[in-house]
């Protein structure tokens, strides 16, 4: 995802910290307004923006989203600045001659200028998602739900934190935040959820980033653990997709003295965030972790777990408000891969479940052919799986969130990130 690289990039930058933050508002804003920008653009270039070289595009993406969104920063200052960057990157005269062109006109028309939400078609909101996951949506979510998933997925996200109980109680922690500046309240839907509303700034300046007092994790995502339960001793629990730990450190958070927890993720650079992430939050000591596949997991003779969760790879269509390239990066023929993919690691983590166990299969998808369908399909092949209600595992708050079949399956209009998550019960055949 495009954080990566924009982290990797800043990194080794000599940028100062403000200067930081604005790089990353700049390219997070200009991937969700991406349509919107490219439509003042046409309306202004003599080129089609569809025509025009990357570098000439993003320049002009960066110079007008400033210019519509940025009102701290002076008109000015934002087609000067763009313009220095294609001096810098030693562009032809004529080019930087037509940039500053189109820039200046459209910092002169800008007041007279519909925003995102009128500059369609007949006075239309443009949505800024691309034509077939719009076609998926209405189709499932009926127009004005869609319209309100872009909205919301066309906004920066607040920031949501899980609080290390083990540590400090989230009454403590907001107190802390609250003295420090930062505006902060309780989670909706999560019990140890807390939101920031102001002055977030970089993560790991936070107070007690570094105690390992929270970890960023979405509310949705925090409610996907709590379906393993019971947490009790002498229980074994498998993360099977521990990517960086979010809730592999949630798990651990959750479990008494005498439970096990396992840890499975392949991915080396991953991997080694995984350890240093638990280490930070001081859960560490009772996960054992495991580099490698879950295939090879399973063939390394591995006593049967009580409690698996799968928290699957996916398109990410239900986290678009923060990973906002995935709406640009992905095509439709891409939810069949990973429906694929996502067969194989329940079949997989089918034979590492005891009798009596208990598999939860996430997704941060919104695509049927990555939840329900995936879940019918495994079902079809493995008998003795039943369906159980998420309600009777998750606070009552969260009962609004959960369909008719039990599944958890929150939308981005719910104010959350969007989510999958389905509880089966294993009773051996």
């Amino acid at each position: 995802m495009v954080q990566v690289h924009i982290d990797h990039l800043i990194h080794g930058s000599p940028l100062a910290g403000p200067d930081r933050q604005l790089a990353v508002m700049l390219v997070l804003g200009v991937l969700r307004q991406q349509q919107f920008l490219d439509t003042v653009i046409a309306r202004f270039s003599s080129v089609p923006p569809a025509r025009m070289k990357p570098l000439t595009l993003t320049a002009l993406r960066v110079g007008v989203y400033q210019l519509f969104f940025l009102d701290r920063i002076p008109a000015s200052a934002a087609v000067n600045e763009t313009v220095k960057v294609l001096k810098a990157e030693k562009q032809p005269r004529w080019l930087i001659n037509f940039v500053n062109g189109v820039l200046r006109t459209v910092a002169r028309q800008r007041a007279s200028l519909p925003g995102p939400d009128a500059a369609g078609k007949d006075g239309t909101p443009v949505l800024n998602h691309p034509d077939w996951l719009l076609q998926r949506w209405r189709a499932r979510y009926g127009p004005d739900r869609t319209e309100e998933i872009c909205r919301l997925n066309n906004l920066e996200p607040l920031l949501s934190l899980r609080v290390n109980t083990r540590l400090i109680s989230r009454e403590a922690l907001a107190d802390r935040f609250r003295r420090a500046g930062h505006g902060v309240r309780n989670g909706r839907y999560a019990p140890d959820a807390l939101i920031l509303e102001s002055g977030a700034g970089a993560v790991a300046n936070l107070p007690g980033f570094a105690e390992g007092l929270f970890q960023v994790q979405g509310e949705a995502a925090q409610l996907a653990a709590l379906l393993l339960a019971p947490f009790a001793a002498g229980r074994r629990y498998l993360d099977a997709c521990a990517g960086l730990g979010g809730k592999t450190g949630h798990i651990a958070q959750l479990l008494p003295a005498g439970a096990e927890l396992t840890a499975v993720e392949p991915d080396r650079r991953r991997f080694a965030l995984l350890g240093e992430n638990l280490r930070r939050l001081r859960v560490g000591g009772n996960i054992t972790l495991f580099n490698g596949g879950l295939d090879e997991f399973a063939g390394s003779g591995q006593r049967r777990f009580d409690a698996i969760l799968i928290d699957a790879p996916c398109s990410g269509t239900g986290v678009i408000r923060r990973h906002p390239d995935i709406r640009w990066n992905r095509q439709e023929g891409d939810l069949r891969f990973y429906q694929r993919q996502q067969g194989l690691l329940l079949h997989t983590a089918a034979s590492l479940l005891a009798p009596g166990g208990i598999l939860v299969y996430a997704t941060c998808s919104l695509e049927p052919e990555e939840n329900q369908q995936v879940i019918d399909a495994f079902r079809e092949t493995h008998s003795g799986f039943t369906p159980a209600d998420c309600r009777d595992f998750l606070p009552p708050a969260a009962d609004r969130l959960i369909a008719a079949n039990g599944c958890f399956s929150p939308t981005p209009a719910d104010d959350l990130d969007g989510f999958f998550a389905a509880r089966l019960e294993y009773i051996s055949s």
